[in-house]
Order: structure tokens, then sequence, then C-alpha cells
């Protein structure tokens, strides 16, 4: 593996560092925030949200999460405070991610799964002045609320689409607090990228949560990668089968945004939803784990529907098997496999497709596309090394070593937990602690992980945080997975 490029600075004396400063007219900080701003005035009549029968436009989006951003400020949301949020994949998810840090605010989107305790823990360690929730999780947020020593501004998210009304908990709705707001206040951008954007947590299978942050930059970054790996063009139609809590959806809520593409939101993941989704609404991207595919694939014949337009979905967690591939390939879904955890923006790394692959036998092919592959376009180190020296494996497929990743899209660092992060990026690389091995193509595969993970409705979670009626409900198993740490970020 090659040595990471050395840092070099202009010498003081250099004619490049005088008079020339960073000022307002060449210089501003990198927020995913203004996606949304360069979407609405450019695109303004384009459909960004379809949820149901409800349709929401680009310049409705922008005057509805300005309405958030004001309606939180009179509020007493202040610059650098915590927003929460536990919903599934409503509007109101979608808009959170703009129109909380808009405020100046910190997004800290919440795991639906996760029990009363691990709630209360982390809007008291996250310290959240408002919680916006979707009344379907009040058995939850209610017990968790009882837990804490100061209670935040609940409001309720009322959505059409739900199939019961749960018990409201809330001093408001949603809607009314966006009365509240001005939808032509402008918006609080970050005046240093550094700035924390959002707060997700996870952990191991011991001790709390974890609270993993993430800055402007980053998301920024990330979200461009999304689009660049995945070759995704103008005007996506993106179904949101993957969570929103979940790594901030992958960033592709501010991805999406960004090329000016329509945000189909999904309430519930069934198979029935998927492919009338796509059918109807001529999706053409989706995002989640190998039990969504499974979904697909194995989707009785009564609630499949035709579609004639390509579709890609991007995956990680276990290699996809060769015959779900193969069936996926058959219905003309793409897979695309990538690899990431929660400290890293969601994906970080890629299997890059070769044309040449194409010509290889359909086994083959498979090998090669179930590997978690190689670096995102905006993350500058990946290496594969001993942990204990340091020191990079051979590329040889064979030699096991720790996934070491560092740049743009790296976490600022765990919340209040100076020793996990210190721990976290000993010898100047982030540790992911899952185990690989590096093939002579420059390709990394997974053999290991540091943690037992169960897999939930389609998402990864660690034993101790799922609640038991949600394990028997949702066909739950213990898995040791090939290509995901994502936990419930």
């Amino acid at each position: 593996m090659r040595e990471p490029p050395r840092i070099a600075a202009h010498p003081p004396e250099s004619p490049y560092q005088r008079n020339l400063e960073r000022n307002d007219a060449n210089f501003a900080a990198l927020t995913p925030l203004t996606f949304l701003e360069r979407s609405a005035d450019v695109y303004p009549e384009r459909t960004a949200v379809v949820h149901g029968d409800w349709r929401c436009d680009y310049a409705e989006l922008r005057r509805r999460c300005r309405r958030l951003a004001s309606a939180l400020s009179r509020r007493g949301v202040r610059p650098g405070e915590t927003v929460a949020v536990m919903a599934p994949n409503v509007p109101a998810a979608l808009e959170a991610h703009f129109g909380i840090p808009m405020a100046g605010a910190v997004l800290n989107a919440l795991n639906i799964r996760l029990d009363p305790a691990t709630i209360a823990y982390i809007l008291e360690h996250g310290e959240a002045k408002v919680l916006l929730t979707d009344p379907e999780f009040a058995p939850t947020i209610k017990a968790a609320l009882s837990r804490l020593r100061r209670r935040p501004l609940v409001v309720d998210i009322l959505d059409p689409e739900a199939d019961a009304e749960g018990e409201r908990l809330g001093e408001l709705t949603y809607e009314e607090l966006l009365e509240e707001g001005d939808p032509e206040a402008p918006p609080l951008f970050p005046a240093d990228e550094w700035q924390a954007i959002s707060l997700n947590y996870t952990s191991g299978t011991t001790g709390e949560p974890k609270g993993v942050v993430y800055h402007h930059r980053g998301a920024y970054l990330n979200a461009l990668g999304n689009a660049l790996v995945w070759q995704m063009g103008h005007f996506p139609v993106y179904l949101w089968t993957l969570p929103m809590f979940h790594c901030n959806g992958w960033c592709f809520p501010w991805t999406v945004t960004l090329l000016a593409g329509t945000h189909v939101c999904l309430r519930k993941v069934d198979s029935a939803a998927i492919f009338q989704a796509i059918a109807e609404h001529r999706v053409t991207h989706l995002c989640g784990a190998p039990i969504v595919m499974g979904m697909i694939v194995n989707a009785p014949e009564a609630v499949r529907r035709r579609f004639d337009h390509p579709v890609k979905m991007m995956t990680a967690a276990s290699a996809p098997p060769a015959a779900v591939l193969e069936k996926m390939e058959a219905l003309g879904i793409e897979v695309t496999h990538v690899y990431g955890l929660t400290e890293v923006y969601g994906p970080a790394t890629v299997c890059a497709f070769k044309p040449e692959w194409r010509e290889l036998p359909r086994e083959e092919r498979a090998r090669l596309l179930a590997r978690q592959g190689v670096r995102y376009p905006v993350l500058e180190g990946l290496a594969v090394m001993d942990p204990e020296g340091m020191t990079p494996v051979p590329a040889d497929g064979t030699t096991m070593g720790e996934i070491m990743m560092r740049g743009h899209i790296v976490m600022k660092g765990y919340l209040k937990n100076p020793e996990a992060t210190e721990k976290a990026f000993q010898g100047g690389w982030f540790h992911t602690g899952d185990l690989a091995v590096l093939h002579p193509d420059g390709y990394l595969e997974i053999k290991d992980r540091a943690k037992d993970i169960i897999i939930s409705g389609g998402e990864n979670l660690v034993p101790h945080e799922i609640k038991p009626d949600r394990a028997r409900s949702s066909g739950s198993s213990f898995v040791r997975p090939f290509g995901s740490s994502f936990v419930n970020g």
C-alpha cells in the first residue's frame, strides 16, 4: 500500500501568502444547506417530495424548512443546541435535515427501534432542547421522557399516511410549529464548516452509546461522494427505503436535494410498497440492507409491478449472494455494494465497477462485486493495517489487518467522550474495528467484525439496544455481517 501524501504549507515569505487572504468574496464555509437554496432557485417548480397523495415542489420545500428554522429560533433554540427527531421516513424527517441546521442547531435523528432507556440517555446526553416525534412511537417516547430530569419541548408529527393515530405527547403539532415561523427568514449558515451539523449515536456491545458528531464540511462532501460513485446525474427519483435516522440516511437527504431530485417518502418498507413506488413514480435509486433486496426478489407475484426503466440500488452489510444479484439484474435493478460506519457519515468505500468485469462469468463477477472495494473520492486515506505497528498489510488477499480511514468524511469525534475519541484516532487514523484483507488490485474485503449485530427491519442493531418485542415481531437474527459497521446512527 502506498504511503499517504505528505502535507506541506507555503512558507510565510512566499508571495502566495502575502495579501491573499480569505474574505467574503473568495471563501464560504462548505455546507449542504446551500444545496436546497440552489435547487429552489433554479428548479422552484420541480417536485421535491412525494408522500402518499401529498406533493411539494422545491420552492415550497425551502419555505417549509425556513419556517422550521425560524420557529425553532423563536422558541429559543440557539446555535449549537440540539433538536432531536423520532420519526419514520416522512417529509418532516427530510425537512429536519435542512430546517434544524438552518437555525444553527444540531440535528439528532433517533433510531426508532431503540428502547426507552437508550432514548432517554441519548436525549439527556445530547441535551435536546426540542423533540419532534411521531405518535406511533408514543409508548417509547413517553417512557423515555419520564426518565429525564429536564423535558424538552415536544412536538407531534401528525402523518396522514399513518395506519393509526397514536397518543399525542406534544405541546403542539409540527404543522402548528411551522405556522410560527417566517418562510422568508434567511437561514443561518455556519461561520465555520467544522461546526456540527448532526449528532448520531452508535455503540459497541457494552457501555453507553457514543455520540458521533458530523460537521457541515463532511456532510457536504459525502453528499457529493454519493452522487459521484453512483453517477446519479440530475433529477434522480429516490425511494426512501433506508431510514433517514441511519447516518442521516447516508447523507442522501442532501445528495438528492443537490441534484434537484424527487424524494419519495415511504413510511413503512415492504415489497408491495417498493414495487408500487418504483412503477408509479419511476424510482431510479434506492438504498438498503440485503434484507430489502430479499423483500424485492422474494416478493409474491400478486404485489409485483412491471417497470421498464433502469433502477439502481445501493446496499451495505453482508455481501449479496450471487443468486440474489442475478435475480436483481433480471428485474432490471443494478446493485452497488458499499461499506462504511456511522463515524464516517455512512458509506465511505464502494466496490467500483470496472467495465471489463462484464465479460467475466457470473460467479466470478459476483465474487468481485461482493468486496467492499475502494475509497470514496471524498475519503483521503484508506488502509488495511496491523493495528499494533500501524504498518500496511501486503496486498495478497490473505493477510488480515484492520481497516483504517482518514480525511474529510471522518467524524469530529465522540460527544463528551475525549477518551473514546483519542482511542479511535490513535496514530492519525480512524480505527474501524473491522478486519479485512487487501487484494492485489487494491480492493479490500472484510473478513470479520469486532461486534455481533442484529438485523431488524433492514437495520443493523447492537443486541443490547433492541427491545425484546421488536426482535420477536421483526424476524431479527444474529449475524456477523461482512461489509458494514453501521449500527444505529
